[in-house]
């Protein structure tokens, strides 16, 4: 499904950004990050994050291509309660290549992460959320099966979101993503295996 921008909004919105055909294509602004305290120490609500509202179950898609040069540089899904509480996932350039990361923050952020070591150049995103979990798979276009990433806990009493696409690159500025579709639906299956 394309890109629809018709009722969507950004928080921080990036320097540059354009419509190319059914595509969105943005630059990041310098070192923008979403990360709260943990290990670190320091609290960044920065990051390029463009969104819709959604109450209850869904399941969010997106697919796009990122040109990942510096430590960090990073794209994917976001679904967003407030600057405490939220998640991301996708592409993060890490240890010179690309890991799929998925942070969730409730107070404090974490992070997991695993080296994505297949050729590929478009990766496909979904987050399905269900009462207090979040479901997160990929797959990528030399590999169309989707797979699991993780599955996290999310309070269920934060049922109004903001849910979309992110990018962020909190080591440089410029940072290219092309997010070529993205969509917001009912939960689209419940089964995890």
């Amino acid at each position: 499904m394309p890109v629809d921008l018709s009722d969507m909004q950004w928080l921080n919105p990036p320097p540059e950004v354009r419509k190319n055909g059914d595509r969105l294509i943005a630059r990041s602004g310098p070192e923008t990050d979403f990360w709260q305290e943990t290990y670190y120490g320091f609290h960044h609500d920065d990051g390029h994050f463009l969104y819709r509202h959604r109450l209850g179950d869904f399941t969010a898609e997106t697919s796009f291509v990122g040109r990942y040069e510096a430590l960090y540089d990073q794209a994917g899904l976001m679904l967003r309660h407030d600057e405490k509480h939220w998640m991301k996932c996708g592409i993060e350039f890490t240890d010179g290549a690309r890991h799929f990361s998925t942070v969730v923050t409730n107070g404090h952020s974490d992070w997991s992460a695993f080296r994505l070591d297949e050729d590929f150049e478009e990766i496909f995103v979904r987050v399905t959320r269900m009462g207090d979990a979040l479901f997160i798979q990929y797959r990528t276009d030399s590999r169309p099966d989707w797979r699991m990433a993780r599955l996290a806990y999310f309070p269920p009493t934060l049922s109004e979101l903001s849910v979309g696409m992110t990018f962020c690159s909190p080591q440089r500025e410029g940072f290219e993503v092309e997010f070529r579709s993205f969509s917001l639906t009912d939960v689209k299956s419940r089964d995890i295996h």
